[in-house]
């Protein structure tokens, strides 16, 4: 049986702040506030590499031990390139007179970054309700016409036996 396992992962991260191109007033920018802590997939991936996992003998007798035998080591780096369009939901908070903080909700709701615009997530987003409105539609319609043709042959049966 085939499965992932992320034995060691790190995560490191450098704030970053967003500035609007061609802005009149440059002093004012966003900070995006633990960026990590964000859904959605905005980083490019920059670097890939899968190596062999190593055989030795401890490696055998944990593999005898746990039933586990690793075979591959998959290493990747992503990060948020310099000059990336980026589109961030959640919380704004005010710093001072010119810095906006960008953060994840204190209510629970979702903290989201897309590399795309407000209009084409909302596309993506309505695309996938109609989809689903559509198969409820489809799957309610369906067993209704069951439903209706279950209930006319058990009274249609009955008809037949009392003539």
């Amino acid at each position: 049986n085939s499965k992932t396992i992320n034995k060691n992962e790190t995560n490191n991260f450098v704030p970053f702040s967003l500035v609007q191109p061609g802005s009149y007033i440059s002093k004012v920018y966003v900070k995006v506030q633990n960026p990590l802590e964000a859904s959605g997939c905005y980083m490019e991936r920059v670097h890939s590499k899968v190596r062999r996992a190593k055989e030795g003998l401890v490696d055998m007798v944990a593999q005898g031990l746990s039933g586990e035998k690793p075979v591959a080591l998959v290493e990747s780096e992503q990060m948020l390139c310099v000059g990336s369009s980026l589109t961030g939901f959640g919380e704004v908070v005010l710093e001072g007179g010119q810095v906006i903080r960008l953060q994840a909700p204190q209510d629970g709701r979702s903290y989201i970054l897309v590399p795309s615009d407000y209009t084409s997530f909302m596309d993506r987003h309505e695309a996938s309700a109609n989809l689903w409105k559509t198969l409820t539609a489809v799957t309610g319609l369906t067993g209704a016409t069951l439903l209706a043709g279950i209930v006319y042959n058990y009274f249609g049966k009955q008809d037949d036996r009392s003539r």
